[in-house]
C-alpha cells in the first residue's frame, strides 16, 4: 500500500505542537489544524493522475497545463472527517462531498455502518477519504468497503489523514494493499485502551468545540 507521511520539517512540528498541547484553545487548534489538513489535501493533489490541459492566455497565447484525468470528490467519514471538509474547500471548489457514518459499538467495540450517501457516479471518480484518525483501522476498513461495493476501485481511493498509528496502517495495507494513505504523523503506537500515543486526544470534540462524556481520547 503506498503510504505518503509529509515531510518532518520544523514547521510541520510546530503545528503539531499546538495542536497536541492540551492547553491550546479552540480557535487556535481550529486555525492550526485547517493549515495542517490543506498540506495533506495538496500532496493527495500531487499524486492523482492528470493530463494535458491547453488554456489560452489574456494575451491570446496558449499555455500546456495539467487538469485531473477525472472528476474528483470527496467522502468524509461522520464526524471528524468533516473537520477536513474546510480546508478541502478553500483548495478546490465544485465537487461533491458524500458522507458516512461509522460508530463502534460500546460493548463488542466492532464498527457499525450507520449512514451512507455519495455522488450517484461515484464509481468514475477519484475519492479522497477524509478521516483525521485512524487507530486500530475498524472504521476506515468498513469505509474503503462501502467504496468498493459502490464500484470504486481501490486505486483510485486516497485516504486523507491527520495522525495514523503503525497497527492501524498494518491493518489497512494487509486488506487494501492498492489504496493510497497521505498522513501527517505515523505515531509511537496504541496503548493498551487502543488510543494513539503520543496522540491529540478527541479531534473531532476539540475541532467543533464539543465535549462528549467518557471521549476524552476519542480513537477509531
Amino acid at each position: 500500500m503506498p503510504v505518503h507521511v509529509l515531510n518532518q520539517t520544523k514547521s510541520l512540528k510546530a503545528i503539531h505542537s499546538v495542536i497536541r498541547h492540551r492547553d491550546t484553545s479552540h480557535s487556535l487548534f481550529v486555525f492550526q489544524a485547517n493549515r495542517l489538513i490543506r498540506l495533506i489535501l495538496e500532496k493527495c493533489f500531487e499524486l492523482l493522475p492528470y493530463r494535458p490541459y491547453e488554456v489560452r492566455t489574456p494575451i491570446g497565447e496558449l499555455y500546456e497545463g495539467q487538469q485531473f484525468s477525472k472528476p474528483l470528490c470527496a467522502v468524509s467519514v461522520v464526524r471528524a472527517g468533516e473537520s477536513m471538509e474546510y480546508a478541502l474547500s478553500s483548495i478546490l471548489a465544485g465537487f461533491p462531498i458524500g458522507k458516512i457514518l461509522i460508530q463502534r459499538n460500546k460493548v463488542t467495540k466492532l464498527p457499525h455502518l450507520y449512514y451512507a450517501a455519495f455522488p450517484e457516479d461515484i464509481a468514475d471518480r477519484y475519492v479522497l477519504l477524509l478521516e483525521p484518525m485512524l487507530a486500530t483501522g475498524g472504521s476506515a476498513i468498513m469505509a474503503v468497503r462501502e467504496l468498493l461495493e459502490r464500484g470504486v476501485p481501490e486505486h483510485n481511493i486516497i485516504f486523507a489523514n491527520v495522525l495514523t498509528s503503525p497497527e492501524g496502517l498494518a491493518r489497512l495495507e494487509s486488506t487494501y494493499p492498492n489504496l493510497t494513505i497521505v498522513t501527517s504523523s505515523v505515531e509511537k503506537r496504541l496503548n493498551e485502551e487502543a488510543f494513539m500515543v503520543p496522540g491529540i486526544g478527541d479531534f473531532g470534540d476539540r475541532y467543533f468545540g464539543t465535549t462528549r462524556q467518557g471521549a476524552a481520547h476519542g480513537q477509531a
